[in-house]
């Protein structure tokens, strides 16, 4: 059995395992190891013997051991290993035998995120530690979203442990007067699964549908679950919107970029379902980041062909959001705006104060708009250096070969 189909169970199951585990011990950092350890025995016995009948029981079962063991060698939390190993809980706190553990016990899913984006840490912190401990995203995956080195994010997420365990958290449902920052939160979070799943950080792939269709449908549940909220109607939206393009990014494994893809292969159905809850929401007043960003998409994907796209639209709408949410990605992609609805030129003054910030001169997508905008004046020797440039910064794989394919366009040229 492969690594793949293993990994597809944890990144399914790893959510009901951490709820579990938490149920009976308090500490985020203890359950989040033993929950690693019983993924590690899995990826040995299930590569030899098969996945389980009932892998969620399976690994709650061996993670509970392992966190039961891990508490009776610390010393310093006598108090706790009673609890673990000794106290009686309620019948709602059990772990139940393998056998009985079923898929009936609901979607710990969206609870999980809810509890773990906990008011002790900042949000950053909060959004972070939640991708990695529930959503199961490496430390490089979530340095990658936040552009910063993957060491960086390495000490961030032990610190936010450490706090977490220093305030002595318990993980419960949180105050109504509680619940707007972490529900902000969690669209973060949601967000930050999809953008990785639409691009893939590092690999061979650039997509992973797995991770856009699970934001997708955890963004759905939150939506239905409080239809009034507007940054949650427009996070959906935006997320449909720019899923319905998902088969037409790649080609034998090539990445094609959006004024080549072919529009008629696009989801039409994605689309309207985006587009109508756009409608509904935009009326209300308020408008957010994920909304603005929604509209965005939404021009895109009612655009006919790229060259009918409407830039300046796009442009404003880029305006808009740099002024609710401002951010460098947002003045790179901007600079995109403005170089199609006014000029090349006037994308590259936008990017130029880009490159004296270190994170994102560190980004392999500064140096590839730039390349892009440098080629539409003329400048080809200007592009090819910040083409090759980007392509050693970039690590995902068909993102390497556009960018290398270009350089190779542009010199075959000259």
């Amino acid at each position: 059995m492969s690594n793949r189909v293993v990994q597809d169970v944890w990144r399914r199951e790893s959510p009901h395992v951490l709820a579990a585990l938490l149920r009976r011990h308090g500490d985020l950092g203890d359950c989040e190891d033993a929950a690693q350890e019983a993924a590690e025995a899995a990826m040995i016995q299930w590569s030899r013997d098969g996945v389980p009948a009932n892998p969620r029981g399976w690994l709650i079962t061996v993670a509970s051991r392992r966190l039961i063991d891990r508490v009776r060698s610390d010393r310093a939390r006598v108090g706790r290993e009673e609890a673990v190993a000794v106290a009686q809980p309620s019948d709602a706190h059990v772990v139940p035998p393998v056998d009985q553990v079923t898929a009936e016990d609901g979607d710990d899913m969206l609870r999980m995120l809810v509890l773990c984006c906990h008011p002790s840490l900042s949000r950053s912190s909060q959004v972070a530690l939640t991708l990695h401990a529930v959503c199961g995203l490496g430390t490089g995956e979530i340095a990658a979203a936040y552009l910063v080195p993957p060491h960086t994010m390495s000490q961030r997420l032990t610190r936010a442990r450490s706090t977490l365990r220093s305030a002595g958290v318990v993980f419960e449902i949180p105050s109504r007067s509680d619940l707007p920052a972490r529900i902000a939160s969690v669209l973060d979070v949601c967000h930050l699964l999809f953008t990785e799943g639409h691009t893939r950080s590092a690999g061979d792939t650039l997509i992973d549908g797995s991770l856009t269709e699970e934001a997708i449908r955890l963004t759905r549940q939150l939506h239905c679950a409080i239809p009034d909220h507007d940054e949650v109607a427009g996070a959906l939206a935006l997320m449909l919107l720019t899923h319905a393009r998902a088969a037409t990014r790649t080609e034998d494994g090539e990445l094609v970029p959006l004024a080549e893809q072919n529009r008629s292969r696009w989801d039409r159905e994605l689309i309207a379902e985006g587009v109508g809850i756009l409608e509904r929401v935009l009326p209300r007043g308020h408008v957010g980041r994920f909304q603005l960003q929604a509209a965005i998409a939404a021009v895109h994907a009612e655009s006919p062909t790229w060259e009918r796209t409407d830039w300046p639209q796009i442009s404003i709408l880029y305006t808009m959001l740099d002024r609710v949410a401002p951010s460098p990605i947002v003045t790179l992609n901007r600079a995109v705006a403005v170089s199609m609805a006014v000029g090349p030129q006037q994308g590259l003054d936008l990017i130029a104060p880009l490159l004296d910030n270190s994170s994102m001169r560190r980004h392999h997508r500064t140096h590839a708009v730039r390349a892009h905008l440098l080629e539409r004046i003329g400048d080809s020797a200007g592009a090819i250096e910040s083409y090759r440039r980007a392509a050693q910064l970039a690590t995902s794989v068909p993102e390497q070969r556009y960018l290398n394919n270009r350089v190779r366009r542009l010199a075959d040229a000259g």
